[in-house]
């Protein structure tokens, strides 16, 4: 590990960026050209002293997990992030679709969508990377390890993922996962990894054995669903799908359906940055 190239590398990201490429308001008494610590440490979901101390040397060797949060909160591109990893010494991930590592290029994407909530997921349904206003739609999702990083395990294993949905579009939704996985699988021949993940699952739930047994496929691009934000109510979004040529990671964005979801998505959007201007916990990153 490189400590003192690793903490200059990370103080000329931060500083290279505007706040408002990453969804924060400059505000008219901001004296930093770039980005301030304790806002990388929002972005990046770990906490400001970290931060300092990367930035200062002082930091014990970070794990890949939290390189990829600063890759996510610096921006960086593609060869920064492979940077990055040579710095803190591990090896850059092998592939981007099993890496668990958003493109560079789609979490740009995110910022360039701003107040539109929008993430990017794997082929197998494992969120990557959010913007903020989806994190406030939806809460973060990009925290969990193990087979719980999969939304469709999760679904079908946590009661408290299909409260979060409007209970009469739960089978559409379980059907949807499904057939969608089924999909993914058929790409991924021979991923001996993929098969155990569906054994696993049919072994858990039995509701998610009877669909799979139904032999459903169906690559998901584009949907409309209901959301039950705590905050805000009942939101009506439809969802459309941007695929990457291989197929490895999906780009999912969330626009309202409705005048009332259009409503409601402003009230959720204010209260976000109240939030995060008078110092509110909000919403975590990770």
């Amino acid at each position: 590990m490189e400590r003192d190239q690793l903490a200059d590398f990370l103080r000329r990201r931060r500083g290279a960026i505007r706040p408002a490429e990453v969804g924060i308001a400059e505000g008219p008494r901001r004296r930093t050209a770039g980005l301030r610590r304790e806002e990388v440490a929002m972005l990046a979901g770990m906490s400001v002293d970290y931060v300092v101390r990367l930035e200062q040397g002082r930091s014990s060797q970070p794990s890949p997990q939290l390189l990829g949060a600063l890759a996510r909160a610096l921006r960086l591109t593609d060869d920064e992030r492979n940077h990055l990893f040579h710095l803190a010494g591990h090896q850059p991930p092998p592939g981007e679709s099993v890496a668990g590592l958003a493109r560079a290029g789609l979490v740009r994407m995110l910022d360039l969508l701003g107040d539109t909530p929008a993430m990017v997921v794997s082929d197998l349904g494992e969120v990557l990377a959010q913007n903020r206003m989806s994190l406030l739609l939806a809460g973060d999702h990009t925290g969990f390890s193990g087979d719980r990083r999969y939304l469709v395990y999760r679904w079908f294993t946590d009661p408290a993922v299909r409260a979060a949905g409007a209970p009469e579009e739960g089978e559409h939704q379980a059907r949807q996962l499904v057939a969608d996985l089924r999909a993914a699988v058929g790409r991924r021949s021979g991923d001996h990894a993929v098969a155990r993940l569906v054994g696993r699952l049919r072994a858990a739930s039995p509701d998610f054995d009877r669909l799979w047994s139904e032999h459903e496929v169906a690559v998901r691009r584009a949907d409309r669903k209901t959301l039950l934000n705590p905050r805000v109510g009942r939101l009506v979004m439809d969802c459309e799908t941007l695929v990457t040529p291989d197929h490895g990671q999906l780009l999912l964005v969330l626009t309202p359906a409705d005048a009332e979801t259009r409503e409601r998505l402003d009230l959720l959007r204010v209260l976000g940055v109240e939030e995060f201007t008078t110092g509110g916990s909000g919403t975590p990153v990770r």
